[in-house]
């Protein structure tokens, strides 16, 4: 028994033995008032229904002390909560903010970072009265964003005289990012891994990104169909420092003559995941499978063994029968791993462990978020509670995000509200004109991440941008939340916007 649950039962004897002597005394009472009612049995009632209603207070003076009881002991065992080994979990908001605040390379990170865009006058007159509409609306930055003749396009893609070379920067230039800039590998060409995510490779100690590789112009297959551009493949990157990339070719590559196949290039693949299994030593790759129209709704699979591929297709499916669009996989601590896709027409999040060799479902599965229209999903997990955003379904536009948390992955799950923070309030409401698609752990530095984002351009989507941005667990929730009888203290998800940033020295890659 730990000495805070002493310290507690110290606290609550004195409590419980006054509220015991309180029952008795009360009840004892009734006792005495049950006899005065036998004596008077034939004497006149009074008006009131229950002995002039003393016996009734009595009866809820108890109730009530009871449910307080009960009430500090629900407290007490929410805030102790149990792992499934069975050691103590204590979420002390005060401990965590202390883990992080005390960090000096972190505060840096927190510094709150404004940003002043001025939107351009209107085109043509305007009433006055529309003007002010303009004014209290936020929405104009995304029709400016997605608007290909605005004048702003500088400010949302910046040109290739801004572009990140790792190859040429040198100093204190090195390192830093630059959310929304172009990036270069090491052979100076635009890193294509869009709406990827990242894999730690122990035996090598590299990072591998793998991501759709864009390269080809945009189109739209018809008049109202979205902006899309054949299928080239799986490109893939690697890196010891998270910055410098190189560019490891295409992984999983489009098939040219078979238009039956998923991977023909008229078709789509999205999202693409890699994870590895200790069991079958392979590197296992999960990507959104669809057709041209976005009616197949499907996820791929691959397998390699090695992360640099060659991948082998294994093939589609619908999920647990359902149709599956953005999705994301996610491996736990204990080697379990899951697959979180958005179903039942972008309504409902589907989430559901893999088999063991990772190539398929299993038959469990929990629903999370049911008609809030949630996509684009990032998981993560954090002193054994796990973490999720996602943004909503506005199709290449950008629009607000949601941090999720849960204290198990299949839920239930809670919105603990926008994560944004900086920038201003128009790019706050559209996830600095981004769209979530992996958070990244940083090793040495618990409760930090990297958030991970794509700044999608619809007119030219080869030239869509990555928004990497430091995300931090730390600090209370900034709103009250809808617990059922419950009070878990899970902390803040923060994203914090920057112009120019870089990793926390004392990261493991830079000793």
């Amino acid at each position: 028994m730990s000495g805070s649950f002493l310290n507690f039962i110290v606290r609550l004897v004195p409590v419980g033995f006054i509220l015991l002597v309180d029952i008795c005394s009360i009840f004892l009472e009734i006792k005495k008032e049950e006899k005065m009612r036998i004596r008077n049995i034939y004497k006149k009632p009074t008006t009131l229904g229950c002995n002039a209603g003393s016996r009734c207070c009595s009866i809820s003076a108890v109730i009530w002390s009871l449910l307080g009881c009960l009430l500090l002991l629900h407290l007490y065992s929410s805030i102790h909560l149990k792992t499934g080994e069975g050691r103590e979990f204590q979420p002390h908001l005060s401990h965590r903010r202390r883990d992080l605040y005390h960090l000096p390379q972190l505060r840096e990170l927190q510094q709150v970072e404004e940003e002043n865009i001025q939107l351009p006058p209107p085109k043509g007159k305007r009433s006055p009265r529309a003007a002010k509409r303009r004014r209290r609306r936020i929405t104009p930055l995304v029709d400016e964003f997605l608007d290909e003749d605005s004048r702003m396009r500088h400010v949302f893609f910046p040109g290739n005289k801004s572009a990140i070379d790792p190859m040429k920067h040198a100093g204190n230039d090195s390192y830093y990012y630059y959310p929304g800039r172009i990036w270069l590998d090491t052979n100076g060409h635009p890193i294509q891994a869009h709406g990827g995510g990242i894999l730690y490779d122990e035996k090598s100690s590299t990072y591998y990104w793998y991501g759709e590789y864009k390269d080809g112009s945009t189109y739209h297959a018809h008049k109202k169909g979205a902006a899309r551009v054949d299928i080239i493949g799986v490109g893939c990157y690697s890196s010891k420092d998270l910055w410098t990339w190189k560019y490891e070719g295409i992984v999983l590559a489009a098939e040219e003559a078979n238009e039956t196949h998923d991977l023909h290039k008229s078709n789509v693949l999205e999202r693409p995941k890699v994870i590895y299994n200790d069991k079958t030593r392979k590197y296992v790759m999960w990507m959104h499978i669809d057709d041209t129209n976005y009616t197949k709704a499907a996820v791929g699979i691959a397998i390699s063994d090695t992360p640099d591929g060659p991948f082998q297709y294994l093939g589609s499916q619908r999920p647990h029968g359902y149709e599956s669009r953005d999705m994301t996989v996610f491996k736990d601590e204990d080697g379990v791993a899951y697959l979180i896709y958005s179903s039942e027409e972008n309504m409902v999040l589907h989430i559901g462990p893999l088999t063991e060799d990772y190539l398929n479902v299993t038959s469990v599965m929990g629903r999370a978020f049911v008609g809030q229209r949630r996509e684009a999903p990032a998981v993560f997990k954090h002193q054994g509670t796990y973490y999720m955003i996602t943004s909503g379904c506005s199709g290449w536009a950008p629009n607000e995000a949601l941090a999720h948390a849960a204290e198990s992955i299949l839920g239930p799950w809670e919105t603990m509200g926008n994560p944004c923070v900086g920038g201003n309030k128009m790019f706050r409401i559209a996830t600095f004109l981004s769209q979530s698609t992996f958070v990244l752990p940083l090793p040495g530095f618990p409760g930090s991440f990297i958030f991970m984002a794509d700044r999608w351009n619809p007119a030219d989507l080869r030239d869509s941008r990555y928004v990497w941005l430091p995300l931090i667990v730390a600090g209370p929730v900034d709103q009250a939340l809808d617990y059922s009888f419950g009070f878990p203290l899970w902390s803040r998800v923060s994203v914090y916007w920057h112009k120019k940033w870089r990793l926390p020295q004392g990261w493991s890659t830079f000793k």
